[in-house]
C-alpha cells in the first residue's frame, strides 16, 4: 500500500507542477478516477495556483479526449482488445457488458445521459466506437455531459480545499439529483424515439 500511495502522491505532484496541462493529462491517462483529478484541480484553484475557468477548459478537454481514446479503441480494436487491456484504464468486463446493453436499448442518445450513471458512465464510449457512431456526434454529446461534471467536481474541490481527498462524501448529495435528472432525460429521449418510430410505422401503413 505504501508503494501505491507514493505513486499516487507523485502523480499529484506531477499534476500540480504542470498546472492546467497536468489536469488535462491526468484525465486523459485515466490512472486516477476523473472525480479525484478534478477535485484536486479545485484544490489548486483554492490555493491560487490556477484559476477556475482555466481548470474548466483543460478539464473538459482532458475528459473528452479520454473518452475519445476509448471510443477509438472500440472502433479500431473492438471488444477483445478492451477486455484484455481495459483494466489499465479502469474498465472491467462488467462495465463493457452494461454499457453495451444500454447502447443497444437506448441508442446513440445515451452517450449524454449515461455519463452521469455509475458503472456505465466510464465505459459507454466502448459500444459507440464498436458500432462506429459518427465521431462528431459522439464528441458533441460527450462534451455536453463532461462540462457540468467537470464544473461540479472542480467547484467541490475548491470548497473542500485541503480536505479535497474527501470528495466522495462531499459529492454524494449532489450525485443523486444529477442521476435523477439524467434518468429523466433518458426517459424523455426514449419516449421521443418510440413516438417517432410509431409515426414512421403509421406513415408506412
Amino acid at each position: 500500500m505504501d508503494v501505491i500511495h507514493n505513486i499516487v502522491s507523485q502523480l499529484f505532484d506531477w499534476i500540480q507542477s504542470l498546472g492546467y496541462f497536468g489536469i488535462m493529462l491526468g484525465l486523459m491517462l485515466e490512472v486516477i478516477p476523473s472525480e479525484i483529478v478534478l477535485a484536486y484541480g479545485g484544490f489548486l484553484v483554492s490555493q491560487g495556483n490556477i484559476n477556475f475557468f482555466g481548470a474548466m477548459i483543460f478539464g473538459t478537454v482532458g475528459g473528452v479526449l479520454a473518452q475519445l481514446f476509448i471510443y477509438w479503441i472500440g472502433r479500431y480494436g473492438g471488444r477483445p482488445v478492451l477486455e484484455r487491456y481495459g483494466k489499465y484504464i479502469l474498465i472491467q468486463k462488467k462495465h463493457i457488458d452494461h454499457s453495451e446493453e444500454w447502447f443497444r436499448r437506448y441508442g446513440t442518445g445515451v452517450i449524454f445521459t449515461a455519463r452521469f450513471v455509475p458503472v456505465v458512465r466510464h465505459a459507454i464510449s466502448i459500444p459507440a466506437g464498436i458500432t462506429k457512431m459518427h465521431t462528431g456526434k459522439f464528441i458533441m454529446l460527450t462534451t455536453l455531459a463532461v462540462i457540468p461534471w467537470t464544473a461540479l467536481f472542480i467547484y467541490l474541490g475548491m470548497i473542500l480545499g485541503d480536505q479535497w481527498e474527501h470528495i466522495d462524501e462531499k459529492a454524494a448529495p449532489y450525485i443523486m439529483p444529477i442521476l435523477l435528472v439524467a434518468l429523466a432525460l433518458m426517459i424523455i429521449y426514449v419516449l421521443i424515439k418510440w413516438m417517432n418510430a410509431r409515426k414512421k410505422k403509421g406513415s408506412v401503413e
